[in-house]
């Protein structure tokens, strides 16, 4: 990737290798703003407002050739996630954006037919990788607010660890937002998610009833039960990113319901 979103090196002649979309910070808007349309597929905004940027026109002479590119996904301040091959598939000087589309790497092999090019395939193949890219987006967000360590246990292992949500993506306020999220891992995030942990408002962990009068082994006394009455070891250092208390509010109460 160039300083700039879209990226020709040197060595090609007349089109560019990359388009990039910068990750989000919360509080700033982005200098472009990439959105889905209605199709599913992605809308890129051109290199400044005139059609004719050389920028803007290595795009169109990639759309015309339908040159596959890497197109660049920022996750987090100085993270990126690559996603190949995209496609540019429309170009609308109206609205300045393209169209980009996302697809799998198997339309490239040589014996297949231009007929596996479709868009319904690639509208649903951009709708995935799009919600991919977004849930990892926030995971990177909320893991670097957490200093990569579970809120409940401390356990600093990243490849164990999840954003958990407060309140779900299929809630009005379940937004991907890292007030709304908590790093926790994998137990604990199972654990949260089915009710046996809570967390009050004021961030405090409680164990649900059944549970703290099961009698088990070292992982039920010590991954659980042993957590009740305990805060929250690990919050954000940036207020604005620690728990939202109205999400944990609504969430505890779903927790009590539940127990």
């Amino acid at each position: 990737m160039g300083p700039q979103g879209i990226f020709k090196p040197a060595v090609l002649p007349d089109a560019p290798l990359s388009v990039t979309t910068v990750p989000v910070v919360e509080g700033r808007d982005r200098p472009y703003e990439d959105e889905v349309g209605a199709d599913g597929f992605l809308r890129y905004r051109y290199r400044g407002i005139n059609p004719l940027h050389h920028d803007n026109v290595g795009l169109r002479r990639a759309m015309e050739r339908q040159l596959p590119l890497v197109y660049l996904f920022g996750t987090a301040p100085g993270w990126y996630r690559p996603e190949w091959p995209v496609f540019i598939v429309h170009d609308d000087p109206s609205s300045l954006t393209f169209t980009i589309a996302m697809d799998d790497p198997q339309v490239l092999r040589p014996d297949l037919t231009v007929e596996v090019v479709d868009d319904a395939r690639r509208a649903y193949v951009t709708r995935l990788a799009r919600q991919r890219l977004h849930q990892l987006a926030f995971r990177q967000r909320v893991l670097l607010a957490y200093r990569d360590s579970c809120a409940v246990c401390r356990l600093n292992h990243v490849e164990l660890l999840d954003a958990a949500h407060i309140l779900p993506d299929s809630h009005p306020g379940g937004l991907p937002v890292v007030s709304n999220g908590l790093a926790m891992c994998k137990l604990h995030h199972a654990a949260f998610d089915r009710n046996i942990v809570g967390i009050r408002p004021d961030l405090v962990v409680e164990i649900r009833q059944d549970v703290l009068a099961e009698v088990d082994g070292p992982m039920l006394r010590h991954g659980l039960q042993d957590l009740q009455g305990n805060k929250l070891v690990v919050v954000p250092s940036r207020k604005d990113h620690r728990p939202n208390p109205n999400s944990l509010a609504e969430r505890y109460e779903a927790f009590r319901a539940a127990g």
